[in-house]
C-alpha cells in the first residue's frame, strides 16, 4: 500500500498548486513499482508562482519496500533533481509531463535477503538453467548444466561469498564455492571480479571438479547483472559507486528521467 505524501504538509511557500503537484507526482510514481510500502514525494518551488511558468526548484522522491517487475525487491530508493521544467497544464489534468529530460542524484539500497530471492525470479533463472558453455559441457558429456540454490553473502569492502549447487551425469550436488569483488562497469553493470575458489568448504574428493565449475559460474554472474534488464518506465538508472554495509548493498549514481510513468 502507498502511504500519503509528506510533501503535502503545509510549509512556508507551499500553496495549493504545489500540494497538487506533489499529489500528481506521487500518483505517477506508483506506476514504477508493482507494490510499495512507502513513497514520499516533495516538490520545492519558491516563490510558488513559478509553477504557473512550469518551473520548479527541485523534485525529490523517497521510497521504501519497493517491488520492481513483481519479483525484484528494493529496500530503499531515492532521487532528487535540480531545477525541472514541467508542463503545468498537464498537472491540472492530473498528469505530470516534463518539457525536457532531467537528471537526478539517485541512491538504491538492496538487502542481502532480497538479492538472494532475486535468484528465484524468472528473468534471473533463465541465465542459470541449461547453460551451454564449452568448459561446462565438456564435464557433462555435451549436455547443458543448470545451477540452483544460489546464495550471496555480503562481506566488507565490496566482497561477496557465493555458493550454489549443480548436477553432472555422474555426480549430484556438486558444490560451487567462491568469493569475488563487486565492481561497477560502464555505469550500468555489476561485475563479479577476481573470483577466488574457496577450497576449504568443499570435500577434498570434489575440489578439482568444483573449482572448474566455480570459475565458470563466476563468469556467468559477471555478465548477468545489467541494469538495462530491470528498466523502469521513463527512468534510466546509472551507477557511480557501490558499497557493502552489513547485510545491505548500497548504490549511488543518477537517474535520467525522460518522462513520468504512465504519461508517455
Amino acid at each position: 500500500m502507498f502511504s500519503g505524501f509528506l510533501g503535502s504538509k503545509s510549509q512556508p511557500g507551499t500553496d495549493f498548486g504545489e500540494r497538487m503537484l506533489n499529489a500528481v507526482a506521487t500518483q505517477s510514481l506508483r506506476h514504477l513499482f508493482t507494490q510499495s510500502e512507502f513513497i514520499e514525494v516533495a516538490v520545492r518551488c519558491y516563490p510558488s508562482s513559478k509553477l504557473l511558468q512550469g518551473s520548479i526548484d527541485s523534485f525529490k522522491m523517497n521510497g521504501r519496500g519497493l517491488t520492481i517487475r513483481r519479483q525484484f525487491e528494493v529496500e530503499e530508493m531515492s532521487f532528487e533533481t535540480d531545477a525541472v521544467a514541467i508542463d503545468y497544464a498537464s498537472v491540472l489534468g492530473g498528469k505530470l509531463r516534463l518539457k525536457q529530460t532531467t537528471q537526478a542524484v539517485a541512491r538504491v539500497v538492496l538487502s542481502e535477503a532480497a538479492i538472494n530471492r532475486a535468484f528465484t525470479a524468472d528473468l534471473v533463472k533463465q541465465h542459470l538453467q541449461k547453460v551451454d558453455r564449452p568448459e561446462l559441457t565438456n564435464l557433462s558429456g555435451g549436455e547443458p548444466i543448470s545451477f540452483r540454490a544460489v546464495n550471496i553473502q555480503l562481506l566488507p569492502d565490496n566482497q561477496v561469498a557465493i555458493s550454489a549447487e549443480t548436477d553432472l551425469p555422474n555426480r549430484k550436488d556438486v558444490p560451487i564455492r567462491l568469493t569475488a569483488a563487486l565492481e561497477i562497469e560502464k555505469r550500468r553493470r555489476v561485475g563479479f571480479k577476481n573470483p577466488q575458489f574457496d577450497a576449504a568448504s568443499v570435500p577434498e574428493d570434489m575440489r578439482g571438479l568444483s573449482e572448474t565449475l566455480s570459475a565458470a559460474f563466476a563468469q556467468i554472474l559477471d555478465s548477468m547483472v545489467d541494469l538495462d534488464r530491470f528498466d523502469l518506465d521513463g527512468v534510466m538508472l546509472r551507477l557511480n559507486r557501490l558499497e557493502t554495509e552489513g547485510d545491505r548493498l548500497i548504490f549511488s549514481g543518477y537517474a535520467q528521467i525522460e518522462h513520468f510513468p504512465g504519461n508517455g
